[in-house]
């Protein structure tokens, strides 16, 4: 094959593989709407006159309410797989709000979402049956284009070809050939737009509203912002026992030795000399100790080198090859720096402690105004951020910031830790990438 049937064939394919991928949202669209859309406006309809004659509505309005919300979340979710992601709108449902009680009726009844979602069901309705054109057209083009019309027409068989195309003789038969990739081309390009349609369709009703947005925004920062108080005491607390426990121990006993040392000096030279030294090695250990409570607490190579050398030291200190890829213009704000830094540590623990690695890999980079963190080994995997302290600990850390955490860890390995902070950065300059082992 030469370069140029290999070129035709990759821009073939390129062309191919998302038709057929819109081809295939088309028909999961289709086949959601129209097997559930006109039940469930029917259901919720009847259980909504259900209230006044037999009471019953109470219960079966919530219940008719969650189904429409499941269906609902597919088709967002949908929506996401075709490149148009949409939040989940709906208020949170209050303490002891169960099924069957007056207090799940009101929040289901003064939730807009609910409505939004009700009056959604029969136009998307509609809008979805077109999308099954996307799937439909392009399957008569395969026909034709496989001979289909003609194997049944050499066998006898009356077959019509499309909608309106009935097989008589062996020329129609031979036009479905030419017919078969017009269809093709056709259904594969109308597709994208038959699926752009339902979905922007959609996003006027399924999406949260602004102010809902506005609402779902204060409620994730009233959360955060709990949490970040809460990691903030308990690493206060820390601090205060590593203190109390440490630097401070060892300062009492060294006021101890030289206190004693004070009583013999006159007596017993030779002993007051051995307290001496004894209080000299305590107020070195206890210099190291605070030494060590002070990088625990803002490390001085993050303040002297930035995010980058920080980042290399770390890799440096991991008895295992990490390699390093870095791609930062500038430095971020001193918080997110720090924030980035520990994050980066205690993943880096965690591929020491539990994940059996023979390498690792952290790739550090700013796009959109995120600064993008990404730790990664080639371990036995199943790490779960639920099951342990220390990945639920970073989430915890980026969250005061705004920062998301995912965690990729299937079965048998590798698993990829990754980060995103919000900020920009300042102070421009170049960073390489390298490896470090």
């Amino acid at each position: 094959m030469g370069p140029v049937d290999g070129s035709v064939r990759g821009q073939l394919r390129g062309w191919l593989r998302p038709g057929a991928v819109t081809a295939a949202q088309g028909l999961l669209i289709a086949v959601l709407s129209l097997a559930t859309h006109v039940v469930l406006f029917v259901l919720a309809l009847a259980s909504l006159l259900l209230i006044p004659a037999f009471g019953v509505g109470f219960a079966l309005f919530p219940l008719a309410t969650a189904l429409v919300r499941l269906v609902t979340g597919l088709h967002r979710r949908l929506a996401g797989w075709a490149g148009s992601p949409m939040a989940t709108p709906y208020l949170p449902a209050p303490a002891g709000a169960q099924y069957g009680t007056w207090r799940r009726f009101r929040w289901v009844v003064s939730d807009p979402a609910t409505w939004r979602d009700l009056a959604w069901l029969l136009p998307g309705a509609v809008t979805g049956a077109v999308c099954l054109a996307a799937f439909v057209v392009p399957l008569y083009g395969l026909e034709g284009l496989l001979g289909l019309p003609l194997v049944l027409h050499a066998a006898g068989v009356w077959y019509g070809y499309g909608p309106f195309w009935p097989i008589g003789n062996l020329l129609q038969a031979l036009l479905c050939f030419p017919l078969g990739a017009l269809f093709l081309a056709g259904g594969l390009a109308a597709g994208r737009w038959l699926v752009w349609l339902h979905v922007t369709f959609a996003r006027f009703l399924l999406p949260p509203t602004r102010s809902a947005e506005l609402a779902l925004r204060v409620r994730q920062l009233t959360v955060t912002r709990a949490e970040t108080v809460d990691a903030q005491a308990a690493e206060l607390r820390r601090i205060e026992r590593d203190l109390h426990d440490g630097a401070q121990a060892r300062l009492v006993a060294l006021s101890m030795s030289i206190g004693l040392a004070e009583q013999l000096v006159q007596r017993d030279p030779e002993a007051v000399r051995r307290l001496l030294a004894e209080a000299r090695e305590t107020s070195g250990q206890a210099l190291a100790e605070l030494r060590g409570l002070v990088r625990g607490i803002h490390p001085p190579v993050l303040a002297e080198r930035g995010l980058d050398g920080a980042v290399r030291a770390l890799a440096l200190a991991v008895p295992l090859p990490v390699e390093v890829t870095v791609d930062l213009p500038g430095r971020p704000p001193a918080p997110v720096e720090s924030a980035a830094y520990f994050a980066v540590a205690e993943a880096l623990a965690n591929v020491t402690k539990h994940s059996g690695a023979t390498r690792a890999w952290i790739r550090l980079g700013h796009v959109d105004g995120r600064l993008r963190l990404v730790v990664g080994d080639d371990g036995r995997g199943g790490a779960d951020p639920v099951a342990g302290t220390g990945l639920a600990g970073i989430g915890r850390r980026l969250s005061a910031f705004d920062g998301t955490m995912g965690v990729s860890s299937p079965s048998g390995g590798p698993t990829v830790v990754s980060m995103e902070l919000p900020c920009e950065l300042s102070s421009p300059r170049t960073s390489p990438s390298s490896g470090t082992g």
